[in-house]
Parts: C-alpha cells; sequence; structure tokens
C-alpha cells in the first residue's frame, strides 16, 4: 500500500462548480485523489439520506471517507464530558452511513490547568467517548486525537500519542502544520520529521504508526500564540511546513498514511501536488 491524499471539504473550484457533496467524491477521483475528510467542524447537520447516498458514489469512485468531528469538543474539560460524548456520538452515526472509517477529534484547550493535569482530564474523557460508542455499536469506527495549532491548547505529539495508547482502535491525527505553528516554525525538516515518525512508532508499534491519519497545510502563527490561519501553497510568505522531506520519509519508510490537506481554498489542488511530490520519492 501507499499513502493516501484528498481535501479537507471542498475546494473554492469545486464550490464555483457544484452545489452538493454529493459530486465531491467523483471529482476528487477524476482529479487522481483517493481520499476525503467531511467536514462537521460546526455542527452535524447531514440528513441519514444524503450521508448514505455521499457514502456510495465514495466507494464507487474508491475514495476513501473520514469526518471532522464538530470542533466545540474539549476533552480536557471535565464539564464537558456529556456534550463531548453527545458530539462523538452523533459523529459516528454519520460516519457509519457514509462508510467513513475514521472520525477526527479536537483535543481542547488547557483553561488554565497545567498540561500533566488536563491530559489527565482528556484520557477520563477518552475513555468515557469510547465506552459511548461501543455501546451504540459503533465501536469500529476509529477515533482519531488531533494535534493542535494553539500553544495554550492540549495537543502536542507526546500527548496525542499518550491518548492513543489508551486503546489500540485509536488513531493519531498528525497534523503537521499545527505542530509547525505551536512550535514556532521549529517543528520543520527531514530530522524533526524522522524524530517524530521515529517518536510515534516507538509510542504505538509498527502498524498503527504507519497508518496514522494526518492533516497537512502550510499555516501562519503568531509567536505569543501560535496558529493565526491556514494558508495556500502558493502564498508568498515562507510559510511552513515543508512538505518534500516529510514525503521523503513517508516513502523511505514505506508507510502508508492518510493525508488529508486543509490549505485555505486551494485544498484538493495542493493535496495532488502533495501525491505528486510524494511519488517521485517512491
Amino acid at each position: 500500500m501507499s499513502a493516501r491524499f484528498g481535501p479537507a471539504g471542498n475546494s473554492e473550484s469545486f464550490s464555483r462548480v457544484y452545489k452538493s457533496s454529493l459530486s465531491a467524491p467523483g471529482w476528487i477521483a477524476d482529479l487522481g485523489l483517493d481520499c476525503y475528510e467531511y467536514q462537521c467542524g460546526k455542527g452535524v447537520r447531514v440528513k441519514k439520506e444524503t450521508a448514505v447516498q455521499l457514502g456510495e458514489r465514495a466507494r464507487a469512485a474508491g475514495i476513501a471517507v473520514s469526518l471532522h468531528a464538530p470542533y466545540f469538543i474539549n476533552l480536557a474539560n471535565p464539564e464537558s464530558i456529556q456534550r463531548n460524548n453527545g458530539y462523538v456520538l452523533v459523529s459516528c452515526a454519520l460516519a457509519e452511513w457514509m462508510g467513513a472509517g475514521r472520525v477526527v477529534v479536537h483535543t481542547g484547550a488547557l483553561m488554565g490547568r497545567a498540561r500533566r493535569e488536563a491530559l489527565e482530564i482528556a484520557k477520563r474523557g477518552m475513555k468515557a467517548l469510547l465506552a459511548v460508542v461501543d455501546t451504540a455499536g459503533l465501536g469500529h469506527i476509529a477515533l482519531c486525537p488531533e494535534t493542535m495549532g494553539k500553544i495554550n491548547q492540549l495537543g502536542d505529539l507526546d500527548e496525542v500519542l499518550e491518548l492513543c495508547t489508551l486503546d489500540e482502535r485509536l488513531v493519531p491525527c498528525i497534523d503537521f502544520g499545527h505542530l509547525y505553528a505551536r512550535s514556532l516554525g521549529a517543528d520543520d525538516g527531514q530530522e524533526v520529521f524522522c524524530r517524530m515518525l521515529d517518536r510515534v512508532e516507538e509510542m504505538l508499534g509498527a502498524d498503527r504508526a504507519s497508518t496514522f491519519h494526518s492533516h497537512f497545510s502550510h499555516i501562519e502563527f503568531t509567536l505569543n500564540g501560535g496558529e493565526k490561519c491556514h494558508r495556500t501553497f502558493d502564498d508568498d510568505g515562507g510559510y511552513g511546513p515543508h512538505w518534500a522531506p516529510l514525503a521523503a520519509e513517508i516513502a523511505r519508510r514505506g508507510w502508508s498514511p492518510t493525508f488529508i490537506c486543509e490549505s485555505a481554498g486551494t485544498q484538493a489542488e495542493d493535496a495532488l501536488s502533495m501525491k505528486r511530490v510524494y511519488e517521485g520519492f517512491l
């Protein structure tokens, strides 16, 4: 197997032509991509009939679907457990209708807590999520805690990997743009990427490490907060991280992760650029 590439949601070029995401799988496949992350960041508002149709079209086009759960989830807040459970449960139900095998989940904000305290709360919250989806018969859908881009958020690489040690079904969503932003540009380049991937394998084992989920885009950051906004590959300004050294390392290891591009408006086009660079290293 090789790495998969696709967009987070719909590119501006798609939306200028099509009104419905039902056309997205075929459009994505025609570009030469092979995965698609359906966006529910602002809430789950999709009818079952529409979700089932999208899943059918994705399967016909050979597109692997994942889903981003609502942004409101905060695993680091003990008062949010019931709300978190509700958001994840409806997200997993939608994923089931769509045939999506993975649901990306935000880890949350520190809210003034020490990082270790927030992580312990998040671990309890993640166990609660797993219990809820298991009870609903949706435990076969992988939850993917995501690395976060702001310094005051829970979710650096080690924190996400520690969350994933709670259950073998948990798959890390490594957002390399977020890690670049929260490190103020330090997490970039071949040596850093190699160290990161070694760490994933050390914590989770070779099988899970080689099929991790990922978001990638260039990101603008501020020196006091981290992530400011997503950029495109064509934006001037020297935004990182750099894709080529990461692509080279993934190809060298023979790993097959899923890369979802989150560029601001050109996510499908930039995903295709990523795929072509990666294929050049195979």
